[in-house]
């Protein structure tokens, strides 16, 4: 990576030292080896399993060039568990892969275009976000129009997929066929909103020769207020539409509510408060609604939990959750503590497998979540934390596992992140 690098340092040097003024380019690169030690994590541990333990790497190469009307960015990444492929291997496991790859026009100061591999993130990434945790990140092959004059902001964002170049129509599942969205933003002062609404394409196979797609609506606000040391957010958002396959195909009528209130009682400590609530189809349901609420796209291991129960990758469609959480915060110098404990319960009816008339308590666990960040110098930070779940016997019988074994996850992740060329003339 390290040629490639410096081959395209030099190429763009070229660029700009026989072109026209007013040009941009740098370069930076991203390690970022993560350990984790994984006992309980993503569902309660099973009777007769063990715990492992592995050290995962991004590696990302970003370049950025910029030339009066013109932005382009292209970041590589590489992503790997140690050990994957042999020490004398010829080839890597994953490759390089192509993260983002996008240029954006300014037709005037306000009017923008962006088309290409970007990430789309807005508000606190709840419906829409770049997925930062996960080590491969998030982004989509989309083209943007954007409008900002002064405190608004309307974005309109676009996408239509296939997997290869094709003479004839057939079916595609690798993700969502086609995305259409609305956001837009305004700031009163110490107020922001948000509005958004995003329509997402699913295609299925409804006989040998026949291809149909279902359309999810996700639609909805986020306000956000900072003043005084309070910082407070609020989202509301409801989904309509079809869920994403044929053999589910019940309609969806689903909504979400999310409040956190924070503190900064002094410079140094912080303290906060939440609750988010996410609609569920109970298992006693007798209609043809899917009512479970689905954050399509967002950054989910930001919310509930860090041990990643709920909404990452799994738990979908189910009974739906309720999160009541604390947040306590305190900054010295170059570190950062946090410890956020969670309350889960789910949303809707859970009936005991052993007596199916049954209800079963909504309260799922307790989880607590600890983390600490060091700031080494301006470009490495060392991040660490411990959560251990308290899980329920409504939690055994949703995940599966046993909820009386010791259920906890640690990891430490350390970021490096120099920039390594930059020019301008």
């Amino acid at each position: 990576m390290m040629k490639l690098v410096q081959k395209t340092g030099l190429l763009f040097s070229l660029i700009i030292g026989s072109g026209a003024c007013a040009q941009e380019f740098d370069a930076n690169i991203q390690l970022r080896p993560r350990y984790e030690y994984r006992n309980g994590f993503k569902e309660l541990m099973k009777d007769g399993t063990l715990p492992t333990s592995f050290v995962s790497q991004r590696s990302r190469l970003n370049l950025n060039y910029r030339h009066e009307k013109l932005k382009a960015v292209v970041t590589l990444q590489n992503i790997r568990v140690w050990g994957d492929v042999p020490t004398t291997a010829v080839s890597d496991k994953n490759g390089i892969a192509l993260y983002e790859a996008w240029a954006q026009y300014a037709l005037n100061p306000k009017w923008s275009v962006k088309l290409g591999r970007q990430v789309l993130s807005y508000d606190n990434q709840r419906i829409m976000g770049e997925i930062d945790w996960a080590q491969q990140g998030q982004s989509h092959d989309a083209l943007l129009i954007s409008f900002k004059p002064d405190r608004h902001q309307l974005d309109l964002g676009f996408a239509l997929n296939s997997d290869a170049e094709k003479l004839y129509r057939d079916l595609y599942t690798t993700s969502y066929k086609h995305m259409q969205y609305a956001w837009y933003h305004i700031t009163f002062d110490a107020l922001g909103m948000s509005l958004l609404f995003l329509n997402t394409g699913f295609q299925y196979e409804a006989a040998p020769t026949e291809l149909r797609e279902n359309n999810l609506q996700t639609f909805g606000t986020y306000l956000s207020y900072k003043k005084s040391g309070i910082t407070a957010d609020l989202g509301l958002y409801g989904q309509t539409g079809k869920t994403r396959m044929a053999t589910d195909n019940a309609t969806v009528r689903a909504f979400y509510a999310g409040l956190t209130l924070n503190y900064a009682l002094t410079s140094k400590v912080s303290i906060g408060a939440g609750y988010e609530y996410l609609s569920g189809t109970g298992q006693d349901n007798t209609d043809a609604k899917n009512k479970s609420f689905n954050p399509i796209f967002g950054t989910n291991h930001g919310f509930n939990g860090f041990m990643d129960y709920f909404y990452v990758g799994n738990y979908k469609n189910t009974v739906g959750l309720q999160d009541v959480f604390l947040k306590l915060g305190y900054s010295q110098d170059k570190w950062q503590f946090n410890m956020m404990p969670h309350l889960f319960m789910t949303a809707a009816t859970v009936l005991d497998p052993q007596q199916t008339t049954e209800k079963m308590d909504s309260y799922l666990g307790t989880e607590i979540d600890f983390t600490a960040t060091y700031a080494l110098q301006k470009d490495i930070t060392i991040t660490g934390g411990y959560s251990q779940m308290f899980g329920s016997g409504t939690l055994e019988v949703l995940k599966s596992g046993n909820k009386g074994l010791d259920n906890n996850w640690a990891w430490l992740m350390i970021k490096i992140n120099p920039r390594i060329f930059t020019t301008a003339k």
